[in-house]
């Protein structure tokens, strides 16, 4: 377990590849997470939740490991979406994973530039990591996350 606190941020883990999900108190990101859970499996992917809402991050070997506190595994918020009720659910996790992109879910006036062959990059815990800002917009998110997943090197 990390000595460090933990920082506010969900992680999923697609195909072994953690993708750090930040953003402001309903932004989005446990949406986020669930959609690519749930929609893993019909496009032949591996996706499961490592942390949600609050993951420790720690630099390992030159890599960024997310992990998730004992606390909240396997726990995930479902906000009501008409379809289910809202409420913490328990789903597949895993206890860490190596960060392979960070997303920034910005506020609706943040301007967002779409993905190219130069991937941005961000340094967190002295790791340099590539970096997808997206909007709140729900379905525009989700799509640039896809565009740039196949871009990425692996972890």
């Amino acid at each position: 377990m990390p000595t460090s606190p933990t920082v506010h941020a969900t992680c999923i883990v697609i195909d072994g590849r953690g993708i750090l999900l930040r953003g402001a108190s309903g932004a989005g990101k446990s949406r986020l997470a669930l959609h690519f859970i749930e929609t893993a499996p019909a496009q032949g992917r591996l996706a499961r939740l490592v942390g949600d809402d609050r993951v420790y991050l720690e630099a390992v070997e030159g890599r960024l490991i997310a992990s998730v506190p004992s606390t909240i595994a396997g726990l995930i918020e479902r906000r009501s979406s008409g379809l289910r009720d809202a409420g913490i659910e328990r789903i597949d996790w895993q206890p860490s994973a190596p960060v392979g992109l960070v997303v920034d879910i910005l506020d609706d006036d943040a301007e967002i530039v779409i993905p190219s062959k130069n991937i941005r990059h961000i340094r967190l815990e002295g790791v340099d990591l590539p970096y997808l800002p997206v909007p709140r917009d729900f379905q525009a998110a989700v799509a640039l996350i896809e565009a740039i997943l196949p871009q990425l090197p692996p972890v």
